[in-house]
């Protein structure tokens, strides 16, 4: 029997795991850290900002397909990945825009 590799070895653990948090680091980092890496806006919201806030679920996606000009699809995908997701924010955009327009004749 040969001792050749019949199969490739899985590129899973080299793929980047995109959506998924380390949690070890995150118990790990300190209060300081936190405040150090933070978005400025964020610097000075009060102790209760967070007291009303509700948990909001996202609602699922619709799989579907969808055909569109080539030019437009190389613009999104080259603005880098979850193209998809901004693709749909454009069109809930145009979906939002229109609904006020309806909403203030």
């Amino acid at each position: 029997m040969s001792a050749k590799r019949t199969s490739k070895p899985s590129r899973k653990s080299e793929r980047p795991r995109r959506g998924r948090a380390k949690l070890v680091v995150l118990r790990k980092t300190g209060e300081r850290a936190i405040q150090r890496t933070s978005p400025p806006e964020l610097a000075d919201l009060p102790a209760d900002f967070f007291a009303a806030a509700k948990l909001v679920h996202p609602a699922p996606k619709q799989p579907i397909s969808l055909r569109v000009d080539e030019d437009v699809l190389k613009w999104f995908k080259k603005q880098g990945p979850r193209y998809q997701s901004r693709i749909n924010a454009v069109l809930r955009a145009y979906m939002s825009a229109v609904e006020t327009r309806k909403g203030a004749a």
